[in-house]
């Protein structure tokens, strides 16, 4: 059940956590994680921990259909990848200023692609 984008960036202004829900590229399973994310007016940003070795990201490359969940708040959504260095590197820095740069630094070890997931 899908509720209204206004609850759910309601909830997402208060959330450190997400948890997303990608279709596996190879099994077809629906897979879910606990992710850090930024929220940016209608942008939602995600970072793959591992960049682009990450295994929910390389799935979200096969299938771009990406349901999150903020508080029991979802919304099923479209995911699209960004890969441009500058851009990545605009994502990492609102990271750094939402989690701090050591928490960044200690959990992410390849920072060369980000998610966009657009919320309207």
């Amino acid at each position: 059940m899908a509720v209204r984008n206004d609850t759910l960036k309601d909830r997402l202004s208060r959330s450190r956590e997400i948890k997303i829900s990608v279709i596996g590229r190879k099994s077809g399973h629906t897979i879910s994680n606990p992710i850090w994310f930024v929220l940016d007016g209608d942008k939602l940003y995600l970072l793959p921990v591992q960049g682009s070795e990450t295994q929910w990201y390389k799935n979200v490359l096969k299938n771009p259909s990406i349901r999150i969940d903020a508080r029991g708040a979802e919304a099923e959504l479209k995911a699209v990848s960004v890969t441009d260095a500058k851009q990545v590197s605009s994502v990492v820095e609102k990271f750094r200023s939402k989690y701090g740069a050591n928490d960044v630094k200690k959990y992410y070890s390849k920072l060369d692609v980000a998610v966009l997931v657009q919320m309207e």
